[in-house]
C-alpha cells in the first residue's frame, strides 16, 4: 500500500514593481516549507507593465509553483493592499485589465484545501523585494 502523501503547507512571499507606472516592470517570490526553509524562489523581469500587474503577476508564478510542488494548505503574504483585498473578496475588481490576473490567481488558488490570504507590511517582504531589484540589476 503507498505511504499517504503528506499535507505539505508553504509560504508565499510575493511581491511586483514597475519602474515607472507603466514601465519596466519584474517580480520576485519566495516560498518556504513548514520548517522556514527556502525552498524555491523565483526573479524575473515580465516586460512592460503596471505595479498592480505585476503584484498579479508575482502572485500567479506563485502559486503555480505551489501547484507544482503539491501543497495543501498555503499561506499567501503579499504587501499589495490592492491585491490582498480583492483575492479576499473585501474589494471588487473594477479594473478589466486586472480581471484576467484576478480570476486566473482564484482559479490557482482552488487547487488548494486550505488558503489563507495575509496583507503584509512592506518591511516584512525585504525576501520577495530583494528578488524583484535582483531581477531590475540582471
Amino acid at each position: 500500500m503507498p505511504k499517504a502523501e503528506l499535507k505539505k503547507t508553504l509560504s508565499i512571499y510575493t511581491d511586483g514593481g514597475a519602474r515607472g507606472n507603466p514601465g519596466p516592470a519584474a517580480i520576485g517570490v519566495v516560498i518556504f516549507n513548514e520548517q522556514s526553509e527556502r525552498i524555491s524562489e523565483i526573479s524575473k523581469c515580465i516586460g512592460p507593465a503596471t505595479n498592480n500587474v505585476a503584484e498579479y503577476l508575482a502572485v500567479v508564478y506563485g502559486l503555480q509553483e505551489a501547484v507544482y510542488l503539491r501543497a495543501h494548505k498555503v499561506i499567501l503574504h503579499v504587501d499589495s493592499q490592492l491585491v490582498a483585498k480583492q483575492l479576499k473578496g473585501e474589494y471588487k475588481v473594477k479594473d478589466q485589465h486586472l480581471r484576467k490576473f484576478f480570476d486566473i490567481s482564484t482559479s490557482l488558488l482552488q487547487k488548494f484545501g486550505i488558503i489563507e490570504i495575509r496583507e503584509i507590511p512592506r518591511a516584512k517582504n525585504k525576501d520577495a523585494d530583494d528578488l524583484v531589484n535582483k531581477a531590475f540589476d540582471s
